[in-house]
């Protein structure tokens, strides 16, 4: 079951759910609101003529910061990855799902393209997958609500939480938007 604001508020207290900084009225009803950060990475196309998923690629995307009230204009057809201002922490029998605001998709903003699960023991800083599906490009700021996350309790504690040793879990403990990892998974098998 989805939790509620209570249920929520109850998981802060009692620090099952951490959210550092939470902004002010960010407890909704079934959700609680995240804000987006200042740093964003940014695909430079014209440095690769394709991704390979088996290679790391560094130069693919570069970061890009804004001041406080400077706008990140997102275009449209555009994909950046953006980062939050929250830092979340996850306990061990709780999952978070990440959805966009209504109001931003009514015109045109999707806050992510798959990554919408938050593993239960998950800490850090979650990276946003940002595309402009509009004709007009979109100006993004400092501190606005970029989406929101709504909870449910596991059945059990999970044996291996994200961060496990065992997992090898590519993201614990971002801060900043984080680039694909994905070629970790192709490195090519030691040899007998």
């Amino acid at each position: 079951m989805v939790l509620s604001d209570r249920s929520i508020r109850e998981a802060l207290a009692s620090g099952r759910l951490v959210v550092d900084p939470l902004g002010e009225n960010a407890v909704q009803p079934a959700s609680l609101d995240i804000r987006l950060d200042r740093h964003f990475r940014v695909f430079r196309n014209h440095r690769q003529a394709y991704i390979d998923i088996r290679e790391d690629i560094p130069e693919l995307t570069e970061a890009e910061s804004i001041a406080d009230d400077e706008p990140f204009v997102l275009h449209p057809g555009e994909f950046v990855l953006g980062s939050t201002v929250e830092r979340v922490e996850l306990a061990d029998d709780l999952v978070a799902r990440v959805e966009g605001k209504s109001s931003l998709g009514r015109l045109g903003l999707l806050v992510h393209a798959t990554a919408g699960f938050v593993d239960p023991g998950w800490k850090g800083n979650l990276t946003m997958e940002l595309s402009n599906v509009a004709t007009l490009p979109i100006r993004l700021y400092y501190g606005m609500k970029i989406g929101q996350l709504s909870f449910q309790n596991l059945t059990t504690a999970a044996d291996r939480p994200y961060g496990h040793p065992d997992l090898k879990s590519r993201y614990q403990g971002q801060t900043l938007p984080t680039a694909s990892r994905i070629y970790r998974d192709y490195q090519p098998p030691q040899s007998r």
